[in-house]
């Protein structure tokens, strides 16, 4: 199992209204952060592939015989580790792999607080959540962040979490990159600090890759991924309900 890395560009995103100087500091953030996970990746899975073979056997005796393709429960990292740690390397991933869990929870939990404290500023969330404290940091909405986020560590393993989520992340990164064009063509005088770079054929080629995994996701891990869809379905009767109650007041 790969240790996981929180991706840059969904803390940049989020984040990008309390950034200094943000029409430099989000196309570097972008850059650089997108750029070194990538290349992290890159040698991590290089790193596999020359410790044990790509192709083994089910029934091998070992790592190496099992191979990559039959590694213990998909646990790769493990399996590479094993090889050159010998028996200390579960222990060593286990101990990698709930540091970098907590290195994700700790920047989604920062950065997903900054949309509930949005969608309090804008009346769409609980009005306790949208007030900053004495330092200026929205605790109500960490406090609330850090619990769900808790919650959730406590329902299932990370990879069936990953599994909900992804399809449903997806398709709104497809709506955001699909909102470029519309921007493009509703609104063609506005000041745009921070241009799409390669607009607009890595806008479209991005949308068409997002849309592929969707696809796949949706014939290969229907059980995850329809449940995950109904979850962000629940949504918009939330979203109904909530904004005719504002309107009463």
């Amino acid at each position: 199992m790969p240790i996981r890395i929180l991706p840059p560009n969904l803390v940049s995103q989020i984040a990008a209204g309390e950034v200094v100087d943000p029409k430099k500091t989000i196309p570097r953030s972008l850059l650089i952060g997108t750029g070194v996970v990538t290349l992290l990746y890159l040698a991590a899975n290089l790193s596999y592939l020359m410790v044990v073979p790509l192709q083994g056997t089910p029934d091998g005796a070992d790592v190496v015989a099992r191979g990559i393709q039959f590694a213990s429960n998909d646990r790769v990292a493990t399996a590479a580790a094993g090889v050159m740690f010998g028996d200390a390397a579960a222990a060593m991933m286990a101990v990698l792999i709930m540091v970098s869990t907590f290195g994700c929870n700790n920047g989604l939990i920062l950065a997903g607080a900054r949309v509930t404290y949005a969608m309090a500023r804008d009346n769409l969330f609980f009005a306790h959540a949208g007030r900053l404290n004495n330092c200026g940091v929205p605790a109500a909405a960490l406090w609330f962040q850090a619990a769900w986020a808790s919650i959730l560590c406590l329902t299932g393993t990370y990879g069936d979490l990953l599994d909900y989520v992804v399809f449903a992340v997806l398709i709104f990164y497809i709506l955001t990159i699909g909102g470029i064009f519309i921007l493009r063509r509703t609104r063609p005088n506005a000041d745009r600090p921070i241009r799409a770079f390669g607009y607009p054929v890595l806008p479209v080629l991005y949308i068409l890759a997002a849309g592929g995994i969707c696809t796949v996701l949706l014939i290969y891990k229907p059980t995850y991924t329809w449940p995950g869809v109904g979850i962000v379905l629940l949504g918009v009767p939330v979203y109904l309900v909530w904004n005719r109650i504002r309107q009463q007041k």
